[in-house]
């Protein structure tokens, strides 16, 4: 897959793009362990859901970017093992340059392929999987699909969550979570749109959860003096929306 990598900064800000207008990733450069974009942030949300001293033990990541989700868990998550899977040569390459994309190691790797095969010929478990793949014109192609996403329900451990970032696909939005709550027997959330149009859709494993609403601004409260993530304004965003029910995330 050939694809047109360019960058560009402004106000301390560089940006990642694929030959478009679109902004495929981002990274502050004083501060390129934090997630500059909004929707970055809400895809880590599902550390307001688990225990996170524990969790995530491993995390799949498919389409690499600025490498922006990868930065994150490698420097806050030190328990997490992490593979990435990104189709494009290019972007890991840019990644490495441009982004402070980290050394692999360990409990670091990158694969170069298809996020959706990887899926589906794959028999590891993974606690987390972050689905974030776009082409140039910010389409998901075989990443929004019914087939891939009971492929990665099949990865995922006895607590594993999926997060999938479904900007792009506004027409077809309500049908892409569609996909998932069928894909995830209805345990599946769709936050409400940020201020950049992305969506970001959850789908979870295991015993059911149920979070009181006073209990995800405590956690937001900690994850923010732990980490320097600030997901309280999600929280917010979830309740005025009427997304948890008698004040409860339910999933």
């Amino acid at each position: 897959m050939s694809t047109p990598i360019e960058i560009s900064e402004s106000a301390g800000v560089r940006y990642l793009h694929f030959g478009s207008e679109w902004v495929q990733g981002a990274m502050r450069i004083r501060r390129p362990h934090a997630l500059e974009l909004a929707y970055t942030r809400e895809m880590m949300s599902g550390l307001l859901l688990r225990d996170t001293e524990s969790w995530p033990r491993s995390a799949l990541v498919i389409g690499l970017g600025a490498a922006s989700l990868v930065r994150f868990l490698h420097r806050h998550c030190p328990q997490t093992a992490i593979q990435v899977v990104e189709i494009a040569p290019a972007v890991v390459a840019a990644a490495r340059q441009f982004f402070r994309l980290p050394e692999e190691d360990a409990r670091f790797a990158i694969e170069i392929g298809d996020g959706a095969k990887y899926v589906e010929e794959s028999d590891r478990q993974f606690d987390l999987v972050l689905v974030d793949g776009f082409d140039r014109n910010a389409r998901a192609g075989k990443l929004d699909t019914a087939p891939f996403y009971e492929n990665v329900r099949a990865r995922l451990s006895d607590t594993g969550l999926m997060s999938a970032n479904l900007f792009g696909r506004s027409r077809g939005f309500r049908a892409s979570v569609e996909r998932i709550l069928t894909a995830f027997d209805g345990r599946a959330i769709a936050f409400p749109s940020c201020d950049s149009g992305n969506v970001v859709a959850f789908a979870a494993m295991g015993e059911r959860i149920s979070i009181p609403v006073a209990e995800l601004r405590e956690g937001a409260q900690a994850l923010k003096e732990k980490t320097g993530l600030d997901l309280r304004a999600t929280v917010t965003r979830l309740e005025q929306a009427g997304s948890l029910p008698g004040g409860q995330l339910v999933l």
